[in-house]
């Protein structure tokens, strides 16, 4: 059988070509509705964001902090389903062959409709995020690998050393490593902690090591490129999105977006 590169290795050979750490910009999709949220996608591109990652929007999203809560809802109560998701990276596809999109969301969504989500890689989807897996073999029973789909696994810092490995052995794509203790969106980052674990990490695996939870700065940014190979922006997008309420006001988020790719470079 021929060995394919992903789009998310593809990435990954060209940032390294280029000596570039990635930018990951997570969104919601359906907040403020599917439109809004394939026009920002295609301006977060433009703007020098790497990966994209589309939150599925859920009834009880325990991993997030009130910002990204409050996306949910509102995506919810505009009947966002995951069929609706795929129509949207169908669309996205039509421009964009290359930036690959992650869908980041729970469980019961991913299981309810499993057979789709087998099928989405050829919608144009790259890789799935489950934040609520009950485990590494939940991963593997799934199989995503054999539909083209990578496995982002969370490593939180609190996660022991023995399930670090245990993660890391069944994760492909990317390591996600969470920056902070808590919800997403929360304020304290600690580097030094950061640092220390994301070098534990790099001796289990040979995957990338993206880190995200709690940045908001270009300074932060700055601070925690210089250990790990990317950062995601969540909270603080999703809060801009809210608060913009047309192409005007979007321009500020694109505007961050630069700044945040030019604090990583």
């Amino acid at each position: 059988m021929a060995f394919h590169l992903t789009r998310l290795d593809e990435k990954f050979h060209l940032l390294k070509k280029q000596s570039k750490k990635a930018l990951v910009a997570y969104l919601v999709a359906g907040d403020p509705d599917l439109d809004t949220t394939l026009k920002l996608m295609h301006g977060f591109v433009d703007s020098g964001v790497d990966i994209i990652e589309i939150g599925v929007p859920f009834t009880d999203p325990i991993a997030e902090g009130p910002v990204i809560q409050a996306a949910h809802d509102r995506a919810l109560n505009n009947q966002t389903s995951l069929d609706e998701i795929f129509n949207l990276i169908k669309k996205f596809r039509k421009k964009n062959s290359d930036t690959p999109l992650i869908l980041m969301g729970y469980m019961n969504t991913f299981l309810a409709n499993l057979e789709t989500l087998k099928e989405s890689h050829k919608f144009g989807t790259d890789a799935v995020l489950i934040v609520d897996i009950p485990g590494e073999s939940s991963l593997k029973e799934l199989g995503l690998k054999n539909f083209n789909l990578d496995s982002i696994s969370l490593i939180a810092p609190t996660t022991s050393k023995e399930r670090i490995s245990k993660i890391c052995s069944s994760s492909s794509g990317f390591i996600y490593y969470i920056t902070l203790r808590g919800v997403t969106g929360s304020s304290h980052l600690d580097v030094k902690e950061a640092k220390k674990n994301i070098k534990y990490i790099r001796s289990q695996t040979n995957l990338p090591i993206f880190a995200g939870f709690g940045i908001k700065t270009p300074e932060d940014a700055t601070d925690l490129s210089k250990i790990s190979d990317g950062i995601v922006i969540g909270s603080s997008l999703v809060q801009m999105i809210h608060d913009g309420s047309d192409q005007k006001e979007y321009k500020k988020i694109y505007n961050y977006l630069k700044k945040m790719s030019d604090a990583i470079n």
